[in-house]
């Protein structure tokens, strides 16, 4: 699992770089074919947005999601753990609010690439309502737990325009998400019994492919979209993914803009460790806020 990890990430570095290589060489041509070519680059108001078709961009802000997260952990000696509802047995609240972050390369008109970040850690404590069976231990009914569920989502990814105009692009993109999880139990101790705990941590690679859409909408409004899907089973860790986000532009100033958008991701990861065995199902679904930074080299978008 890990030398196919490596390996994703090992081509989606030297893709781009051959195509930057391509387009290096490309740029060589004569100054009467350049500046001929020059006629037709951008049109009236999409030559040379201070947002678009930058060589690279940084955005940062909030995300607010909904969450719907399904946890079961059991052993593998065949005690089979309790499904459990993280919001509805545990008393995790289903909104919260989160960190993303994201970095995008130009590389050339038609290829670039891309990093992500997202962050959430969420806790709990509730009064058992049924009994639950979570790892190596069982938590009888209204037991006083604590539990918690941190996780983080890197992303990498690749994208190739098949349509590059000035005022719209769409494409494939080639990635993977990266989740870093763990999920655990605490029996809050009393006079009468011993505190104990239980948690299911592993790291879980999710390929995905996908669509993507760049849209200049007005002069300092654009619109972005891109959805993503895979389902892969690697080593022991069977997955699958679905992730989707549509989000408004609105350039404020020169290279600043901001960033109004609607993101989802929802996937189902079962994986065995040395002693645990177990699957989470987790959906998050809401707005985000961010601020977007563009900066560098115009990359040269033609009609034709």
């Amino acid at each position: 699992m890990k030398k196919l990890f490596v390996f994703l990430v090992m081509m989606l570095f030297w893709i781009p770089l051959k195509a930057q290589n391509v387009a290096e060489n490309n740029s060589g041509e004569s100054l009467t074919t350049f500046n001929t070519e020059g006629k037709d680059f951008q049109d009236s108001y999409a030559d040379d947005l201070p947002w678009h078709a930058r060589r690279f961009k940084v955005t940062a802000g909030a995300f607010f999601p909904v969450n719907n997260t399904q946890v079961q952990v059991g052993t593998n000696n065949g005690n089979a753990g309790t499904e459990i509802d993280l919001e509805d047995d545990l008393g995790f609240s289903k909104s919260s609010s989160s960190f993303m972050g994201t970095f995008d390369w130009r590389i050339s008109r038609r290829s670039r690439l891309g990093l992500e970040y997202f962050v959430l850690d969420r806790t709990s404590e509730k009064t058992l309502q049924r009994e639950i069976n979570f790892g190596d231990h069982t938590y009888d009914v209204n037991a006083r737990v604590s539990a918690f569920f941190n996780v983080q989502i890197a992303r990498i990814y690749y994208g190739y325009a098949f349509l590059s105009k000035p005022k719209y692009e769409a494409g494939l993109l080639i990635g993977a998400h990266v989740l870093f999880a763990d999920v655990g139990l605490r029996l809050e101790a009393d006079q009468a019994s011993a505190e104990y705990k239980d948690n299911f941590a592993f790291t879980a690679p999710l390929p995905d492919i996908g669509i993507w859409g760049e849209f200049v909408l007005a002069k300092r409004w654009g619109l972005f979209v891109n959805a993503n899907y895979l389902a892969l089973k690697i080593d022991n860790i069977d997955g699958r993914i679905l992730s989707y986000n549509l989000s408004v532009l609105f350039n404020v100033y020169q290279n600043f803009s901001l960033t109004a958008g609607y993101n989802g991701l929802n996937f189902r990861v079962d994986a065995e460790r040395e002693r645990l065995n177990g699957y989470l199902k987790w959906g998050y679904n809401g707005p985000s806020i961010t601020a977007t930074y563009s900066f560098g080299n115009h990359v040269k978008l033609y009609k034709h």
